[in-house]
């Protein structure tokens, strides 16, 4: 599950000339990161406690917020809510330790699938927590994207595991995550925040992972870990430099190609398929997800429009 730095549709203004191509490009390849990261950390999962994984996961975070600050000085630190701030970085060292404990037990598209119920969570915490105007439409593509969920997880059926509860709660935190930097909005810019959340996340595990501690052994355990903090690092800066170039509401459907990248990776590392079913509910997810997108982008650019008349 992707450490994703802002919500898709709130982010700092666009460059004076945005380059959507090659902000696509990078943000392409910055979820490929993504899904390498998960994938190597469903394979460590066999050998470490899922907190390990995710320290090691935030590491990369943090060595990819290290090159961000070298790069624009630490100025970058400077918030004017560090509240809300830290209160983020809880949510992604929850959000990340819930999806990497459930990979343990479920193949990685599942996972992933499931886990695109974040923009609907957001669309309900948003409701309830910011009082923003859901229309029916929107609800429906709520409800309809639950659905999706349900023929994913099939529970009744005979194949559903309790461990796709937990992404369930992973993606409730993300979407948590993303009602934050809503908040935090016009305030601290996505870089601010991913330095947050990174130093807040790495602080937070490093006091809980001694109680955990397996030393990793054998070189294809530390050759797993080393692929985990770089791709995750990778992948952040890819998303940052993506998301300063081009404009976000271009970026933002990207987000479901890691259905992609996740049924790639798990069926090279662990040749798992989804079937049919997952397929679908897949489909439906990702077809509900993209309706809402484009009613927020509606929204948005209402409100817009409203503020310069």
């Amino acid at each position: 599950m992707p450490l994703q730095t802002t919500s898709p549709i709130r982010s700092a203004p666009p460059p004076t000339a945005p380059n959507n191509a090659k902000g696509l490009v990078l943000m392409f390849f910055g979820f490929s990161f993504f899904a390498a990261a998960d994938a190597q950390a469903k394979l460590l999962t066999a050998h470490l406690p899922s907190l390990e994984i995710t320290w090691f996961r935030m590491l990369g975070l943090f060595f990819g917020v290290l090159v961000i600050l070298a790069l624009r000085g630490s100025h970058v630190l400077r918030s004017k809510t560090p509240v809300l701030q830290i209160m983020r970085g809880i949510a992604a060292a929850g959000s990340a330790t819930l999806f990497i404990t459930a990979v343990r037990h479920v193949p990685l598209a599942d996972a992933v699938a499931v886990s695109f119920i974040a923009p609907f969570i957001v669309t309900i915490f948003g409701a309830l927590l910011l009082r923003e105007p859901v229309g029916p439409r929107r609800w429906t593509a709520v409800a309809i994207g639950f659905v999706g969920m349900l023929i994913v997880i099939r529970p009744g059926l005979g194949v559903f595991h309790p461990a796709i509860l937990l992404v369930v709660a992973a993606a409730s935190l993300f979407a948590f995550r993303q009602i934050l930097s809503r908040w935090l909005s016009g305030g601290d810019s996505p870089v601010t925040t991913v330095a947050y959340t990174s130093i807040t996340a790495t602080v937070i595990l490093s006091v809980a992972v001694p109680f955990v501690w397996q030393a990793p052994t054998g070189w294809q355990t530390w050759v797993l870990l080393f692929g985990l903090t770089c791709t995750s690092a990778g992948g952040e800066v890819l998303v940052i430099r993506a998301l300063d170039m081009a404009q976000a509401v271009v970026l933002a459907p990207l987000h479901y190609t890691l259905i992609l990248w996740g049924t790639l990776y798990g069926y090279l590392a662990f040749s798992d398929l989804p079937d049919q079913w997952t397929l679908l509910g897949c489909a439906v997810i990702v077809v509900s997800g993209l309706y809402t997108l484009h009613r927020e982008r509606l929204n948005a650019r209402r409100k817009t429009q409203s503020a310069v008349s």
